[in-house]
């Protein structure tokens, strides 16, 4: 994962996105992801969020929708546990309109950045909301939301 994030290599993706699709539930109508901040995009170039989201869409045979504006605010990596959930701040694109969504995104460190986005989705009128994400930082360096433990996480129906 660090690899695709930091050093643009992709041919992980592919392998990444079967096992996310595995993970999805059945009935996905759209998949989105947590986007990142625009200077994270202007640095490296590229949204691993987006690029693994299209991989998984690709995979499950259903639309890759950009559903999601990132507020503006600091990225999360690197903040401490409180400015994670914190942050960030996402509001919908357009209204969903009672589709089910799986939300993709990279990693999973507190969880306050899934949380964040399917509350926006939820909002935006979704019906259903499922996540999952590449990876999650290792139990010992992490301050999970309990809630979020679990490889997908079904967020409300």
């Amino acid at each position: 994962m660090a690899r695709l994030k930091y050093r643009n290599a992709r041919s992980s993706v592919p392998f990444l996105a079967r096992g996310m699709a595995a993970l999805a539930p059945p009935g996905v109508e759209v998949v989105t992801w947590a986007p990142t901040t625009p200077a994270r995009v202007r640095a490296r170039g590229f949204d691993q969020a987006r690029l693994l989201a299209g991989a998984v869409a690709r995979q499950l045979g259903v639309p890759c929708q950009p559903l999601l504006r990132r507020g503006s605010g600091p990225a999360q990596t690197g903040q401490g546990v409180a400015a994670r959930h914190a942050g960030p701040a996402f509001s919908a694109r357009q209204s969903i309109g009672g589709r089910r969504v799986l939300l993709v995104d990279d990693v999973v460190t507190t969880g306050a950045t899934v949380v964040a986005a399917a509350r926006a989705l939820k909002d935006a009128g979704a019906e259903a909301g499922h996540a999952v994400a590449a990876a999650r930082t290792p139990p010992s360096r992490r301050h999970v939301h309990s809630a979020m433990t679990a490889p997908r996480r079904h967020l409300w129906k």
